[in-house]
């Protein structure tokens, strides 16, 4: 039997449709991380905060780069995506060589000690996610698009024009969505 939500895996990005408004995800691009019988899980990857991980993270005093918003639950957890998993016990692949979490405490030691350089590494505060069959009702709904995850996505600096990139990489008429403004009726 073929999974006719096959694009919904990990590895996959989870692309906002243009008629999508509501405020947690209007035009976001989010990285999904787990998906199966349960729900799934992912982080919104085009949401920087206001303040640095050096700011908000013990430990991780040396990192220069923002904390982004990695979804509306449980905002109180930090979570964080990699690319070094072979040397972070208890990171998860989630793609070719980009890892979800693992031992913070090692990676807070490897970024000290210079083995791991921050660029390697995107911290997100919460996260997005979808009890059982949550998601497959929105894709149908026509809530989200899929892409494949790049390392140049995952680890882009371009939040603002993530989303319309992502989409235009679709091809076809998705060129036209990614130039869509975002309320056409005030147009």
């Amino acid at each position: 039997m073929v999974n006719e939500f096959e694009h919904l895996r990990p590895g996959k990005l989870l692309l906002a449709s243009a008629n999508l408004l509501e405020s947690n995800f209007k035009r976001t691009v989010l990285l999904m991380c787990e998906h199966n019988e349960q729900g799934s899980m992912g982080f919104i990857l085009n949401r920087p905060m206001e303040f640095k991980v050096c700011e908000a993270i013990a430990g991780f005093e040396d990192i220069e780069e923002p904390l982004h918003m990695g979804g509306p639950v449980q905002v109180d957890t930090v979570h964080f995506i990699h690319s070094r998993g072979e040397s972070i016990d208890g990171a998860v692949e989630i793609f070719d060589g980009i890892y979800w979490g693992g031992d913070k405490d090692q990676l807070s030691f490897l970024i000290n000690t210079g083995v791991i350089h921050p660029g390697e590494i995107r911290f997100f505060l919460g996260y997005a996610g979808w009890g059982a069959g949550q998601l497959e009702q929105e894709f149908e709904e026509g809530s989200w698009y899929t892409a494949e995850a790049t390392r140049e996505v995952v680890f882009g600096g371009e939040y603002e024009r993530m989303w319309s990139r992502s989409v235009r990489s679709k091809g076809g008429e998705y060129r036209i969505v990614a130039n869509s403004p975002e309320l056409p009726g005030l147009n």
